[in-house]
């Protein structure tokens, strides 16, 4: 099962060299890791997704508490949190298919942000499922390149 976690820490050196060193030495994997400073320049929020059973994210969250620069930890449950993906996708187009890669990025609400000969770049921002029935329909055409952020989250309260 898919957990998000929220860890806001000091931002101070070494934090996320921890925090991954946490993960990596006791054997849980890290699907996505996403960090950025907070209103506050002397915090920072990651924000981590990982693969694991209740009991295995509880003893993840427990570990996390530890950490000297870690001052609140929030593994969040569906509905409980509001969370958003950026994607960028170079789509092979040619004369023929152009029309139809815009209209549908259009569709999805996704903008064209670089055009060239044989290809369309095309960021996109949303939820999980949002960002993979794009990419699904988009490597029809041909992927020619992709980058995504990974999972940003907040709480709803």
């Amino acid at each position: 099962m898919r957990h998000t976690i929220s860890v806001l820490v000091e931002n101070k050196f070494g934090v996320l060299t921890r925090v991954a060193g946490l993960f990596s030495g006791r054997g849980y994997n890290i699907d996505t890791l996403n960090v950025g400073p907070t209103q506050d320049p002397k915090l920072s929020r990651m924000s981590i997704v990982t693969r694991g059973d209740d009991a295995t994210v509880e003893q993840i969250v427990k570990q996390l508490n530890k950490l000297v620069d870690v001052i609140e930890v929030q593994d969040f449950r569906d509905g409980e949190y509001v969370d958003r993906e950026l994607v960028l996708v170079k789509v092979k187009t040619g004369s023929g298919n152009r029309a139809e890669v815009a209209q549908l990025a259009e569709l999805f609400r996704a903008k064209i942000v670089d055009v060239q000969p044989q290809s369309l770049s095309i960021e996109i921002t949303g939820n999980e499922s949002k960002v993979e029935k794009f990419i699904t329909l988009m490597k029809d055409f041909g992927i020619a390149d992709i980058t995504r952020t990974g999972k940003v989250a907040l709480p709803r309260k």
